[in-house]
């Protein structure tokens, strides 16, 4: 995949995460987040555990998605340097 068209789809899906987050569905936002990580390479994917409940997808948004970010960061820069 080109840096472009990874950046086209990763802007898609935070916006689709921003949208969800913002309406209060986290259930559906962190199901976002889950895609996101599948987009990024094995080695840089975190190793992310089924939610257990709906009372701990406040907590798993806000413990994921910066690791997510920083691992997209992480792949844009090597998808540059190709």
């Amino acid at each position: 995949m080109s840096l472009r068209e990874f950046d086209a789809l990763v802007e898609r899906m935070q916006l689709a995460f921003d949208y969800a987050a913002n309406l209060g569905q986290y259930i559906e936002a962190s199901k976002v987040l889950y895609q996101m990580n599948d987009q990024l390479p094995d080695d840089l994917q975190l190793h992310i555990e089924e939610l257990e409940n709906e009372n701990a997808v406040r907590s798993f948004i806000s413990e994921y998605q910066p690791k997510i970010k920083s691992a997209i960061v992480e792949y844009k820069q090597r998808l540059m340097n190709f």
